[in-house]
């Protein structure tokens, strides 16, 4: 499914016009002017899966955020929006024949490293809340405890349920059990099949973070069968060789002046892998 068919980005020659107007000459940075200009890139055009691929300072992560926010998708953490971000999208436009649906959203390693680390508190909470429950229990249970007045109700509650339970039960009780524990890759791999439903667009910056090739491998078959599937269509910025192999993705390097689409198989960075694996195959034999 195709929702977002085609974006567009001012030129050099619009955002020279815009930055000539401003009558404010404080500002060190015009973000995210000068970034995408600079690669000489106007248009993209997208398929049920494209990819921008690019090193670091590529412009990658800013074209995602530029193509959210002039969508107005959710997002779960906050990025790095100057007070011209909105003067920026109001000069991009795009083109969505079917409209874009409102689950739709963009993804970002951040969202991923919060909800690991979420994960982890929660467990550490409750750990720590246990602990403190299982001293609640003995201090109840062998207690000389006598009710004096209505402020001493909650304090009886405890000693009663103390006394009827056993040390495991009344904790059970009293407390939500641990989240399951997983891995960092896990966890980065769960919290991207509970975000993304069916009938929706999704933005991905560099998802393969926090991801073995494994787990890298298995991103690649939930997004096909998303898309295929479905109804799902995905812009993703990687460098990833695992991603950049899923079947028809239109793949964009960043890193080209101008902006260029090319086969997976023609990145520097895919290459690179190939070129290793190719020297050392005797190894592998």
């Amino acid at each position: 499914m195709i929702y977002l068919s085609q974006f567009s980005f001012p030129d050099i020659e619009e955002e020279y016009d815009f930055l000539m107007a401003q009558a404010r000459t404080c500002y060190d940075s015009y973000y995210p002017f000068q970034i995408i200009s600079k690669h000489r890139l106007r248009m993209l055009d997208f398929e049920p899966v494209t990819f921008l691929y690019g090193g670091n300072g590529s412009g990658k992560t800013t074209v995602l955020n530029c193509i959210a926010e002039k969508l107005r998708l959710n997002r779960d953490t906050r990025f790095n929006r100057t007070v011209f971000f909105e003067d920026y999208t109001r000069m991009c436009s795009f083109t969505a024949d079917y409209g874009i649906p409102v689950e739709s959203r963009i993804i970002t390693s951040d969202d991923v490293f919060d909800f690991i680390l979420n994960m982890r508190a929660i467990n550490d909470g409750i750990d720590e809340k246990r602990e403190e429950l299982f001293e609640e229990y003995l201090d109840a249970k062998y207690s000389d405890f006598r009710m004096k007045s209505l402020e001493d109700y909650d304090r009886l509650k405890k000693v009663n349920m103390a006394r009827r339970k056993t040390q495991s039960r009344y904790v059970r009780n009293n407390l939500m059990d641990n989240a399951r524990e997983h891995s960092n890759g896990e966890s980065a791999f769960l919290y991207f099949s509970e975000k993304i439903k069916e009938d929706g667009l999704y933005l991905l910056d560099e998802p393969e973070n926090s991801l073995s090739p494994e787990r890298q491998q298995e991103l690649v078959r939930f997004i096909e069968d998303s898309a295929r599937f479905f109804g799902c269509q995905f812009v993703i910025a990687t460098h990833s060789p695992f991603l950049l192999a899923v079947r028809n993705a239109r793949i964009y390097d960043m890193d080209e002046e101008p902006v260029d689409v090319k086969r997976w198989t023609q990145l520097p960075n895919v290459r690179a892998y190939y070129d290793f694996f190719k020297k050392h195959k005797e190894e592998f034999e």
